[in-house]
């Protein structure tokens, strides 16, 4: 029996959503870690506590370089389980076309799920959220200059808490208002994947069945468009790491088990 407990330790590595970092993680990691498994998390590029500045990202390989210079770093025949929220799913695809051999397994939490990233307008109609109810809720940058596009978003303050983390305690949405970033507009338009077989790698989708950034019927579309393995539901916002840690550890590693019970 202790070896097979042995065997079924992982290396998890958890892949945040736009503007967060890191730091988003800090209590799912605590629960995985206390559950015996190897955790690592990272800061995309512009991100957390990266150096990069946003405005200077100019594509998608530029904003997700740490997750791909990390999985190709991986020793020989050691894979992970990937675990991306919001649009880090997109981070999971790109990693899912590039690395899937080093790959077990790929969680999307209210995540982005689109085979090939945006490639049309029909995606980026599947994908943005209409938070028009909200009124102007968004400040954006123009690093190149007034008369181009904007070069970063942000979710304005006041909107935080009421979007992303309406039922996660006040305390950690305050944390998120003192270190969320803006989040580069430009890599994110060029978020598009080719060249890989993704099917190779077993998908499952948490759906956030309260979730007013990724509404529940935005989620469904991706998970009919590209069915997963697997979906399984939790009763949060869309910030599980804050409002449910525990039950998101619970599926995960749920999730993970089954997976390598089918293998």
């Amino acid at each position: 029996m202790e070896m097979a407990q042995v065997i079924q330790k992982q290396h998890f590595v958890l892949v945040h959503g736009a503007g967060h970092g890191a730091w988003c993680w800090y209590k799912l990691r605590y629960h995985l870690q206390s559950s015996g498994h190897k955790v690592s998390c990272l800061d995309l590029a512009g991100a957390g506590i990266d150096p990069s500045d946003p405005n200077s990202l100019l594509s998608f390989n530029d904003y997700n370089q740490p997750l791909s210079h990390f999985l190709s770093s991986l020793p020989p025949n050691h894979k992970v389980v990937l675990v991306g929220h919001s649009s880090g799913g997109l981070s999971l695809t790109q990693a899912l076309h590039e690395f899937g051999d080093k790959i077990s397994l790929a969680i999307f939490v209210a995540a982005t799920m689109l085979p090939f990233g945006i490639l049309t307008e029909q995606d980026a109609r599947d994908v943005v959220a209409d938070l028009s109810e909200y009124g102007d809720i968004c400040e954006y940058n123009y690093g190149r200059g007034p008369d181009d596009p904007p070069t970063t978003v942000y979710l304005k303050k006041e909107f935080q808490r009421k979007i992303l983390y309406q039922m996660s305690p006040e305390e950690d949405s305050i944390l998120a208002s003192m270190l969320l970033r803006p989040s580069s507009k430009i890599a994110f338009k060029t978020a598009k994947f080719s060249g890989g077989d993704v099917e190779r790698v077993r998908r499952v989708y948490i759906k956030t069945m309260n979730d007013r950034m990724v509404k529940p019927e935005q989620q469904d579309g991706m998970i009919r468009k590209w069915p997963p393995s697997e979906v399984m539901t939790i009763n949060t916002d869309h910030s599980p790491f804050f409002s449910a840690p525990e039950e998101l550890c619970r599926l995960i590693l749920k999730a993970s088990n089954s997976s390598l019970a089918a293998k």
